[in-house]
């Protein structure tokens, strides 16, 4: 009897436990339930957003080549009409300047043909005139290159005149002389300068190299040729590196 009692009350409790267990599972599952139908509903609302942003960049995208497109029909449009504004100016200024010539020209003529007429000579005494005021004007010219040439050789004279006879003599150059150095030979500690006897480069003619304003070093001229001279850089004077472009100056110039 005892072992009846305890066979039906473990029969109860097993039922018992399966109820409870059905119970949970079932909640459980209602759960799940929930859960699924909560994601499945985010899903198909995240994947019509989706549809609608990517409808929306689509759309977008073709505004923007449409955009584009018309930016570069109006700036091809903006460069054409600068280009057709720039040609009308120049042709303007062009003929601005044709006009401002014909009118001086003109101007020139009448002057002329008023001072022929006033001096009462002949054509031919007229013509006779401006060729020997052309002959004359070439021959000052050449008296003129003649001179020059004279001075530079009587210049170079006195240079060597006076390092021979062993004075102090200080060589002066043109206030106005500028140069530049086109070679640089770091070894020899000479330097090669774009300014010559034309110039007024004279040997013994001492130069103040300087780059920005700044003093670099200063040289003494060794050889003059016609349009460039070779110089060597003074000892103690080097305050920097002479480079090629740096500018040169008289350090002594004529007053």
């Amino acid at each position: 009897m005892l072992i009846r009692i305890s066979l039906i009350l473990a029969l109860v409790a097993a039922l018992a436990a399966g109820v409870l267990n059905v119970v949970v599972i079932k909640n459980k599952i209602g759960v799940l339930t929930d859960d699924r139908n909560t994601q499945r509903s985010q899903k198909e609302t995240a994947q019509n957003q989706l549809a609608s942003t990517k409808k929306t960049l689509a759309k977008t995208q073709d505004d923007l080549k449409q955009t584009q497109t018309q930016l570069a029909d109006t700036q091809a449009e903006r460069d054409k009409a600068v280009a057709t504004a720039t040609a009308q100016s120049k042709r303007a200024d062009s003929l601005s300047d044709q006009l401002s010539k014909a009118t001086q020209e003109r101007d020139d003529a009448q002057n002329q043909l008023a001072a022929f007429t006033a001096s009462g000579l002949t054509p031919a005494q007229v013509s006779q005139l401006s060729r020997s005021l052309k002959d004359d004007q070439i021959a000052i010219t050449a008296i003129n290159e003649e001179k020059s040439v004279l001075q530079r050789a009587v210049n170079r004279l006195t240079v060597r005149l006076n390092k021979y006879e062993g004075t102090n003599y200080v060589v002066t150059l043109r206030p106005d002389l500028r140069g530049k150095v086109v070679i640089v030979d770091p070894k020899w500690d000479f330097v090669v300068l774009n300014i010559g006897e034309d110039q007024g480069v004279l040997d013994d003619g001492e130069l103040l190299v300087s780059r920005d304003g700044k003093l670099v070093a200063k040289v003494i001229v060794r050889s003059v040729e016609k349009n460039r001279s070779i110089a060597n850089v003074v000892p103690g004077w080097e305050l920097g590196q002479v480079i090629e472009g740096d500018e040169v100056t008289p350090a002594h110039p004529a007053s």
